[in-house]
């Protein structure tokens, strides 16, 4: 949530999509191989607009970013806002096809939003971000440990304080 709010106000645009259980090694192969440890400032300088890697997304697999610069497939639901780009697009063209979470920053905007099967919540600051992870996560606990890949990249998250709030 931290990289994703420094990058609304800086106004660079973003995608990032984890991983699920579908797996997406397609996409993978599309872009360039990072296996790096998670971090907000990597984050950061990946979509920094004066560096190679910043078009396309980053794909986190087992709490790493493990590839930079990937492509996407996009949606061709009719029924998508035409005011949205390709990231957005593309978000919910990943999750159309598998379980993956796609965090989206807007270029023109700044508004981050996240797509999971096939839908998009547009409009989330750093906090709703947070809540929205921690919810779409809370099923893949058992997975593994998912907390340990929400600190380095959204910041803490406590899904008891979290409800708490709501």
């Amino acid at each position: 949530s931290r990289a994703a709010a420094v990058l609304s106000r800086q106004m660079t645009g973003a995608l990032v999509i984890v991983e699920g259980r579908t797996g997406l090694q397609e996409y993978i192969d599309t872009g360039v191989k990072l296996d790096a440890e998670l971090s907000v400032d990597l984050l950061l300088t990946v979509f920094n607009k004066h560096t190679n890697l910043h078009d396309g997304a980053v794909i986190i697999r087992d709490e790493r970013a493990f590839a930079a610069s990937a492509m996407l497939p996009l949606s061709e639901n009719p029924d998508i806002d035409r005011d949205l780009g390709t990231r957005h697009r593309a978000a919910l063209g990943v999750t159309e096809s598998t379980d993956a979470i796609a965090i989206v920053v807007s270029e023109e905007t700044g508004g981050i939003s996240v797509a999971h099967n096939g839908r998009l919540i547009r409009n989330l600051d750093e906090g709703n971000l947070n809540r929205m992870l921690t919810n779409l996560y809370t099923g893949r606990a058992a997975q593994g440990s998912v907390r340990k890949l929400l600190r380095p990249i959204f910041g803490a998250v406590h899904p008891k304080r979290s409800q708490a709030k709501q």
